[in-house]
This record gives structure tokens, sequence and C-alpha cells, in this order.
């Protein structure tokens, strides 16, 4: 029913932390919301250097559309399922009944359990300006947590010199998570390679941080349960999203489909 995989250098007790079943080759972890978000925390307590994919319809196309970029996916410590549609191919595919874990919630939950639990956390990607909205945000929202620190690198391929500058500043900082926005397949692979380097637990969240700070709004609650947030979504970008839209939920349904045929 369900399908393990150890790829890349994802260490081996992380891997079989949860149990994987692959949906378009792309291996979900099968834990409740609260279970994910309670391993995150167990491992930024202790430091551990570790990486959670929060994968969308999007990030499951991109990593069959790209065979190297899956293997960076399904070598994350968790691979989370942010989509409904994610979890009714699950129940599909393999009779599972699998919880959402939406990207949204599990950041503002991470950050909420990192102020009551003393935890430093650090943000990387985006841009200067959201980044200070973000930290100022959590400032309000809570006083007493421990922001380490926040950095927007440029707009193109760091040199040797400059990663190694982000690796030392991250670590030096003390964080023990890290949130990185730079956007889907960016960060996920961004988070590969400082897996070793950065003693931190690394959590893509794409697009949460406009959402957080109230720049754009969230869908409502009963078109994110309908599996409708992309559309949403579109709604609020339809010059920007349209194609890829029009695309990857398409190719979702076909590749979907064959799937379940070739059962």
């Amino acid at each position: 029913m369900s399908t393990s995989y150890a790829s890349l250098s994802a260490p081996q007790s992380a891997i079989h932390e949860f149990k994987r079943a692959s949906v378009l080759g792309l291996s979900f972890s099968l834990g409740s919301y609260h279970q994910i978000q309670e391993a995150i925390i167990a491992a930024a307590r202790r430091k551990e250097s570790r990486m959670a994919c929060l994968a969308n319809v999007h990030m499951t196309v991109e990593a069959t559309n790209d065979p190297v970029f899956g293997e960076v996916v399904n070598g994350a410590d968790w691979v989370a399922t942010d989509g409904m549609p994610l979890t009714w191919a699950l129940r599909l595919l393999h009779g599972i009944q699998q919880e959402r874990v939406a990207g949204f919630d599990l950041f503002s939950d991470l950050i909420r359990r990192a102020a009551e639990e003393n935890l430093s956390i650090f943000f990387y990607g985006s841009t200067p300006k959201m980044l200070d909205e973000v930290v100022g945000k959590c400032g309000e929202l809570y006083p007493s947590l421990d922001v380490a620190g926040s950095l927007s690198p440029p707009f193109r391929p760091l040199t040797e010199h400059e990663q190694e500058d982000v690796i030392a500043h991250i670590n030096n900082s003390g964080a023990q998570l890290v949130f990185v926005a730079l956007g889907c397949p960016k960060q996920e692979r961004w988070m590969q390679q400082m897996r070793g380097k950065i003693q931190a637990v690394m959590v893509g969240v794409g697009g949460a941080l406009p959402i957080f700070t109230g720049t754009q709004g969230r869908s409502p609650n009963w078109m994110r349960n309908a599996g409708l947030e992309w559309a949403h979504r579109l709604a609020m970008e339809p010059r920007r999203l349209f194609k890829r839209y029009a695309i990857t939920n398409s190719l979702f349904i076909i590749r979907l489909a064959r799937q379940l045929l070739s059962q």
C-alpha cells in the first residue's frame, strides 16, 4: 500500500519516521497534521539539520516533469500533503485516509509553537520589504518570539563564498527553525543543498508570507476543503497564474488517471 523512499542523503531514521505512499512518484509522509507538526518541533528542539516539503499539486507535477527534482523532494525528511487533491489521490490509489497538512496553517502554528517553547526562528528568501513585514507581524503577534534574523538573497545564483557566508550567518544566529521562501522548486533544491550544513530544521513555505502579513488574502475555508484554493489564487493573480494552473491541473488529472488505470 505504501512505498518508502531512501533518496539522496536523508538520514535513514528521518526517512522512515513516517510511512510513505506515492502519488505520481512523489512519496508522501503518512501522518496527521499534529504528528507532522510535532516531529518538526522535536527536531528543531534538537537543532537537527532536516528539511520539510509542503507539497501541493504544482510541486507534484514539477516532480514528475523533472525526475531530479522528484528525487530532491522524495529525499526530504517530511513531504506533507498541502492540498486536498493529494489527499483524494491517496485515498483513490491506496485507500489511505490522509489528513491535509495545509502549508499556511503549519507555518502559522510552527511560529506559535516557537514562541511558546522559546525556539529561535529565521526567515530566508522573499524580498527585504516582505521580510521586514513578516518580522514585524511576528513581533506584533508574539512579543517574546526569538526571531534570530532574516535574509533576502539576490535573484541570481550565489557564489560559493556567498553561500558559505549564508550558512555561517544562519548557524551563528542560533536559529532552530528556518522558514525558506524562495518558491518551488528553488526552495526545495536549496534546502537539499543546505541539509547537513545548516544546523536547523528548514521548512519550505512558498507563498505563505504574504498571507501571514495580510498583504494577500487567503481563500475561504469552503474553497480549501473543496480543493479550490488554486481558483482563489488564480482570481487574485490571473496573468501570472493562468498558464501555470491550466497546464499543471490538467497534467495532474491526466497522470493520476493513468496511474489509477495501471493499477
